[in-house]
């Protein structure tokens, strides 16, 4: 058999992603913080791009404002635009007097030479931050009357603190890992313990709940009874099983039971947790008469332009070398197709919110109770994109409307059927077993089957177990954990 080398042609097709695609898609489903600090990582990579001052920027005649549909495409600023004499308004009058003069010559007016921006406060030294449960702990300890013994141990029972102020380890590990008997650790903890917050360093709830008895100076056997025997019939509400075990009615058990509910299970509660973040919202929808005008967000996102110097290179190409002029052109390329891309961007979103809109227009007038069912593939239909385009603007994006803030994911919904008439939202569903809930009678609470016969009364058809889901989604309890004695 002989072995030959042959060519052949073949002609076949292929989908492929370029750079520019995965750029525009990628920004599609950004945040709006996400996409500020994109742009700025570009400024700095990208010379050519450069951020246009609001002072710089150019009126624009009406015939060319941006529409809804079509943003217009990036400008290059002109550099030998010389803007023509005028005179000077009142305000840029006052802006040249001399101040400082004036005040030296009116020393008794209030006004004070601004300092310097070297004698300035800088910005680190008026900022604060949350005080953390061990730095809290160390302060304490430090006012303590511990030996330099006791310190070390309880140097160790800090660093071994969860967020919630529990001992995660046991006295056996600390004591083989700090060097010192087992005697002068349990010595130290019974000491730290003392420590605020109360029930700081217990090893389990019924140990902390202990400690803050101790602390409040709560001396009723009941109370510790409970604690210390029947801490799981408490956690269940079974006051009826703990009464007859202990021989006492319902109301001693119950009224013995809110003294202990008054509690912190999670003592370093406090000083755990990260600050709050803030949503800012990408989109607002004003209502203006009868009509919801869309408003982007685009307040902290740069205006972006081509620099002008890089654009004289292309233009006269004579005196640059074929090197500099093939960078300057893959920059120039790349910061227009960074432009355009953001530009696309705010114009899917647009069309996406506008579309929901027309959709969720009762939600957005009357309130959750009016949301309707709805799915990507609607959306996607209606502004003639793909399912995914949807998915991916959607995602991480907010928007304030006259209902309060809302993901825009939070307008698409499952549905859930009535019995007459059109389906309804399960998030709307979500919310009338909520409001059910809120109002029950806390010592006679729903159960699940019940709140589902009431829902079909009112004309939706629903099982008792999606009942018990969408409670169990908004984390409230079953029946037999919200029920109250007394």
């Amino acid at each position: 058999m002989g072995i030959e080398i042959k060519q052949q042609l073949r002609l076949s097709q292929q989908l492929v992603m370029t750079p520019q695609l995965q750029q525009a898609i990628k920004l599609l489903q950004l945040s709006r913080l996400e996409l500020v600090n994109l742009v700025q990582q570009e400024l700095q990579e990208n010379p050519v791009l450069e951020e246009v001052a609001e002072t710089e920027e150019l009126a624009t005649p009406p015939s060319e404002m941006q529409t809804e549909a079509e943003p217009p495409e990036p400008q290059v600023a002109q550099a030998n635009e010389v803007a023509p004499e005028r005179e000077p308004t009142d305000a840029e009058k006052v802006a040249d007097l001399d101040w400082q003069s004036y005040m030296d010559a009116y020393p008794q007016t209030s006004f004070s030479e601004r300092p310097e921006e070297d004698e300035r406060r800088s910005l680190e030294s008026t900022l604060t931050r949350r005080p953390l449960l061990s730095d809290h702990l160390e302060w304490q300890l430090q006012l303590s009357t511990f030996s330099d013994e006791e310190r070390a141990v309880a140097s160790f029972i800090i660093g071994n603190l969860d967020d919630d102020g529990y001992l995660q380890a046991t006295l056996e590990e600390i004591a083989q890992h700090s060097g010192y008997p087992l005697g002068l650790v349990e010595a130290t903890l019974a000491k730290f313990q003392a420590f605020d917050p109360p029930g700081v360093a217990a090893r389990d709830l019924r140990e902390c709940l202990l400690l803050q008895l101790r602390a409040l100076g709560i001396e009723d056997p009941l109370v510790r009874k409970l604690v210390e025997d029947h801490l799981g019939g408490l956690q269940k509400r079974d006051f009826r099983g703990i009464a007859r075990a202990l021989g006492l009615t319902i109301e001693e058990v119950a009224a013995a039971g809110r003294v202990i509910a008054r509690l912190e299970p999670r003592p370093g509660r406090a000083f755990g947790g990260e600050d709050p973040v803030y949503i800012t919202p990408d989109i607002f929808v004003v209502k203006i008469g009868d009509d919801f005008h869309i408003l982007l967000n685009e307040d902290g996102l740069p205006k972006l332009r081509i620099n002008s110097l890089y654009r004289d290179v292309l233009l006269r190409g004579s005196g640059a070398a074929k090197d500099t002029k093939d960078y300057v052109q893959e920059k120039v390329r790349s910061a227009i197709w960074l432009i355009k891309s953001i530009h696309q961007r705010q114009r899917t979103i647009y069309r996406v919110m506008q579309s929901i809109i027309k959709y969720q227009r009762e939600f957005f007038e009357r309130g959750i109770n009016y949301l309707k069912p709805l799915n990507l593939r609607d959306v996607a239909d209606d502004i003639e994109m793909h399912e995914s385009t949807v998915s991916r603007v959607t995602t991480n994006k907010y928007v304030h409307t006259p209902q309060g803030i809302f993901e825009l994911k939070y307008f698409f919904n499952s549905s859930i059927s009535r019995f007459d008439g059109e389906a309804v939202a399960s998030e709307s569903v979500k919310e009338r077993i909520r409001r059910i809930i809120s109002a029950e009678d806390p010592r006679r609470p729903l159960s699940d089957q019940r709140i589902a016969e009431m829902l079909k009364a009112a004309n939706i058809d629903i099982a008792r177990r999606t009942v018990t889901k969408y409670r169990e989604a908004m984390n409230i309890l079953s029946s037999t954990q919200r029920r109250e004695v007394g």
